[in-house]
């Protein structure tokens, strides 16, 4: 492993972030840590799942937790951690809409999850750059989600913003 070290990797939908968080993890270890943030919301979503693992292969630790990532040990481990988008979406669905008690929530875990010996890559969506939403839940959902990035790339020690397939480094 390569140290402690948070990098974020942001950009639009297909616009090639997994494919680079997941090529930078196994250039820095030959068994990285995937750590699956979404919900299964239905039967279409879980064989979408199913075929993401296959993908990766039997190098990948899989590991799938929707809220709680700190409680993983991740000590000395490479991780890419996908997504923070689909995370914050179960914060914000099981708090009812509730932005303030999201954000509060995902910060304090972001805290924890931080405080761990461990090289983390997390994927995150720039939701925000496509206009306003005209949805009310879309709008708040969407601010939730640009200040956990916000909070998150402070944090980190580089941001990588990803353009059709072209890493361009925005930190670090």
């Amino acid at each position: 492993m390569t140290g402690k070290r948070v990098v974020l990797v942001t950009g639009g939908q297909r616009a090639g972030k997994s494919g680079y968080a997941q090529r930078l993890a196994l250039s820095l270890s030959p068994n990285p840590v995937y750590l699956a943030t979404s919900r299964i919301w239905d039967d279409e979503f879980r064989k979408r799942v199913e075929r993401h693992k296959r993908d990766r292969g039997p190098e990948w630790t899989n590991i799938e937790e929707e809220k709680l990532l700190s409680q993983r040990d991740l000590t000395g481990r490479v991780v890419v951690i996908d997504c923070v988008t689909l995370w914050c979406t179960n914060f914000f669905y099981d708090n009812q809409g509730d932005v303030e008690s999201s954000l509060s929530q995902v910060k304090a875990e972001i805290d924890r999850l931080f405080r761990q010996e461990a090289f983390l890559i997390l994927v995150t969506n720039e939701i925000g750059m496509g206009g306003v939403p005209m949805d009310k839940t879309q709008r708040a959902f969407t601010d939730l989600q640009g200040w956990v990035n916000q909070y998150i790339a402070a944090k980190a020690d580089e941001v990588v913003l990803m353009v059709s397939g072209i890493p361009l480094k925005v930190k670090g």
